[in-house]
């Protein structure tokens, strides 16, 4: 029997709209990784991107637990010496929230060029509305990644 490996031909591409209202950010972030993979697809193949797109929106009201947004710290460099930049996540949030989200989900990509052609058919945007009605996506629904109020109290 011999080794199943798809074709760009096998490979559908569907839209997927998930609604961020109240998602816990790194829960959200797996679930979205997984779907723009292909992982969820019975053709995936590590080597393929078998992927769906995905649009994220309400992206400003993800929810980060524990304090995270008070104590986690973004990085980024400039590039020359003592150019070390530290925002925390909280002010992240209020000024480019989409960011947030899209670098989680970046995260968890692959870190290669197929990691990077992964990332492209992803769409966040930090409102409810977005310019891809035309594609008509289903909801793609992320019961896991529910703030419920068994995590709010802290068990």
């Amino acid at each position: 029997m011999r080794t199943y490996s798809p074709k760009p031909a096998d490979i559908t591409r569907a839209w997927h709209i998930v609604d961020a209202d109240g998602l816990v950010l790194g829960r959200l972030a797996t679930e979205v990784a997984a779907v723009l993979r292909g992982k969820h697809k019975p053709i995936f193949a590590p080597h393929v991107d078998t992927g769906d797109h995905v649009i994220v929106i309400n992206a400003d009201k993800v929810v980060l637990t524990s304090g995270k947004a008070e104590t986690k710290l973004a990085y980024r460099h400039s590039g020359y010496p003592g150019g070390l930049t530290a925002t925390r996540y909280s002010d992240l949030m209020v000024d480019r929230s989409d960011q947030v989200v899209r670098n989680a989900i970046r995260g968890m990509l692959p870190k290669n060029r197929l990691g990077r052609q992964m990332a492209t058919k992803l769409k966040v945007y930090a409102g409810a509305d977005h310019p891809h009605v035309a594609q008509s996506p289903e909801p793609l629904d992320i019961p896991g990644a529910r703030r419920t109020a068994s995590t709010r109290s802290g068990a």
